[in-house]
C-alpha cells in the first residue's frame, strides 16, 4: 500500500523546502546575469542562422556567375574564364568576392586549372594550393594538377610527391590509377625502375578494370626488362 502522508519523514520535507528556498534566492540574486546569458545565447543562435542564410544566398549568386566562366573554360577561352566578359565575372573575381562560399572555393580550383593550361605554373600552384579540398575527387585532381605544374617547372621531385599524394587522397578507380601511372613514369624517367614497378603492380592488383589497368601489363613487362 502507498505510504500515508503522515508517514513522510519531516526532515525530508524540510530538506526539500530548504533546497527550494536556496534556488529561489539564487535566482533572485542572479536573475540579471542569467537573463544576459540567455540573451547572448539567443543572439548567437540568431546570428548563426542569419550567417548561414547570407552565405547560402551569396553562394547562389556565385553559382550564377560561375556558369558562364565554366562555359569559357570548356571552349578554352581561358582569359575570359579567368577575368570575365563584362557581363559575368571570371574565376578570379568570384574567388575574391565570394571567398566564404563553396562556389568561391571552387573558383580557386578553376582559376588554377586555367593558369596551368596557360603555362603560368607558379600562379596555378598558388590557386590550386588555396583551394580547400572538401571534395575528395576534385581535391585529388587539384593536388595532381599541382604536380603537373611542378613537373613543367622542372621540379620532378615535388611533382612526383604530389602525384602520389593525389593518388592516395581520393582512392577511387579513376583518380588513383591515373596519378599512380604518372608517378611511375617519373620514376622510370629518373631511373628508379623498382619503384616504378611497385606502382604499376599496384594498379594491376587494385585497379585492373581502370583505363590504366587494361594496358598495365606492357608497362610491367617493360620495366622488368629494365631492372634486369
Amino acid at each position: 500500500m502507498a505510504k500515508n502522508k503522515k508517514d513522510v519523514n519531516p526532515s525530508t520535507i524540510s530538506s526539500v523546502e530548504e533546497t527550494l528556498t536556496r534556488t529561489e534566492q539564487y535566482l533572485e540574486e542572479n536573475y540579471k546575469t542569467l537573463l544576459i546569458g540567455l540573451a547572448v545565447i539567443v543572439l548567437l543562435v540568431g546570428l548563426g542562422w542569419l550567417g548561414k542564410l547570407y552565405i547560402s544566398k551569396r553562394n547562389d549568386e556565385a553559382q550564377s556567375q560561375m556558369f558562364q566562366a565554366e562555359k569559357y573554360l570548356e571552349i578554352d577561352s581561358l582569359k575570359l574564364a579567368l577575368n570575365g566578359d563584362g557581363n559575368y565575372l571570371g574565376f578570379l573575381d568570384i574567388a575574391r568576392d565570394y571567398k566564404f562560399t563553396n562556389s568561391g572555393n571552387l573558383a580557386k580550383y578553376s582559376a588554377g586549372i586555367c593558369y596551368l593550361h596557360m603555362g603560368n605554373y607558379n600562379e596555378a600552384i598558388d590557386f590550386l594550393t588555396k583551394y580547400s579540398k572538401k571534395d575528395k575527387v576534385i581535391g585529388s585532381l587539384a593536388i595532381g594538377a599541382i604536380g603537373d605544374a611542378y613537373i613543367e617547372l622542372g621540379n620532378l621531385e615535388k611533382g612526383l610527391s604530389k602525384y602520389i599524394e593525389a593518388a592516395d587522397f581520393a582512392k577511387n578507380s579513376f583518380n588513383t590509377p591515373l596519378f599512380l601511372m604518372k608517378a611511375a613514369e617519373i620514376y622510370e624517367l629518373t631511373g628508379k625502375f623498382p619503384e616504378a614497378l611497385k606502382l604499376y603492380e599496384r594498379i594491376e592488383n587494385q585497379y585492373p578494370e581502370s583505363t590504366e589497368g587494361t594496358t598495365i601489363e606492357k608497362y610491367i613487362a617493360r620495366v622488368k626488362l629494365l631492372i634486369k
